[in-house]
């Protein structure tokens, strides 16, 4: 695995949701905020995203948004007027109609079509990188821009777009890659802000993170990490803490207390093998690391967790 990958998988819970939409005249819905990120990708025609707190953003043909900390928002076919967002209405309350609607032949002008849908995601173990995004990431269609996102979307569409045998496989699988060509063509597109695309474009930190996602249960030490980075240990310490925000063994306790507290979740495994994994050579010295970090022992999170994702009744 790598840095990206699983800061994604650290957050992902459940399954992504999706619907393709279809709608013309005058229009203007909102979307509530969320605990997970929304998206939605403008297949033809154009409209309005109206954020909260935040300035209205044009969307065209081909364009992706990202709004990765589920922020509440309004689309709507016209930039916001006086009492435009206060008139808008649930998405939900429309959701049925739009679908049915279906596509049209002929010339439809003013037409909307897009693809709307959400992630579910977990924020108490995001990765800094998924902290770090901004509110709305938008991603214009340009030519020669994100090729692999553009494919993802015309894949998606299609699938979307009618009963494929296979759809219910397909179309998750696609909303998963549809996230990460997103959040890649963020941290590589130019003008993009933040520490973490600097990280992945660091040779030395880039490395070392490489090394330390690919294998967190190995013995590393800073001369071994540095080795792998091919620096000093003086350089490593210097450049990763300047970028990263924390020193490399201290990164290292975290990302390994974020995969224990995952596989806590998510497994059944003892502690004593949950330990192994992650890195630690005893059960006590990874409940004495949990404790201080998450501020309660490994067994009463499990508990939690499990009393919380329990179905009610």
């Amino acid at each position: 695995m790598d840095v990206v990958s699983d800061a994604i998988s650290a957050v992902r819970v459940g399954r992504p949701s999706s619907d393709r939409m279809r709608v013309d005249g005058s229009w203007c819905v909102r979307f509530a905020p969320y605990d997970g990120a929304g998206f939605h990708v403008v297949l033809e025609g154009g409209c309005w995203l109206l954020p909260d707190g935040g300035p209205p953003v044009s969307l065209g043909a081909g364009d992706a948004v990202l709004l990765p900390h589920g922020t509440g928002h309004v689309i709507a076919d016209s930039p916001a007027d006086t009492g435009a967002v206060a008139r808008a209405v649930p998405f939900e309350s429309v959701r049925a109609a739009w679908r049915r609607t279906g596509p049209r032949g002929g010339d439809a002008g003013g037409t909307v079509e897009m693809l709307c849908g959400k992630y579910r995601l977990d924020r108490s173990r995001a990765h800094p990188l998924m902290a770090e995004l901004p509110a709305v990431v938008h991603l214009p269609n340009r030519v020669g821009s994100h090729p692999e996102l553009r494919s993802a979307i015309d894949l998606l569409g299609r699938e979307l777009g009618g009963q494929r045998p296979g759809g219910g496989v397909a179309v998750p699988s696609l909303l998963d890659l549809l996230l990460v060509y997103m959040i890649r063509s963020w941290l590589t597109a130019d003008g993009t802000e933040g520490s973490w695309p600097a990280v992945l474009g660091d040779p030395v930190a880039a490395a070392a993170l490489r090394a330390l996602h690919a294998d967190p249960a190995a013995p590393w030490t800073n001369e071994r990490l540095a080795a792998e980075a091919g620096v000093s240990r003086p350089t490593l310490a210097r450049r990763f803490t300047a970028l990263v925000g924390r020193p490399p063994m201290a990164y290292l306790t975290w990302w390994r207390l974020n995969l224990a507290a995952g596989l806590l979740r998510s497994t059944e495994d003892p502690l004593a093998a949950v330990a192994r994994r992650v890195g630690y050579g005893t059960p006590y010295a990874l409940s004495h690391a949990f404790s201080r970090e998450f501020g309660t022992t490994p067994g009463r999170y499990r508990a939690r967790e499990a009393a919380g994702a329990a179905p009610a009744g």
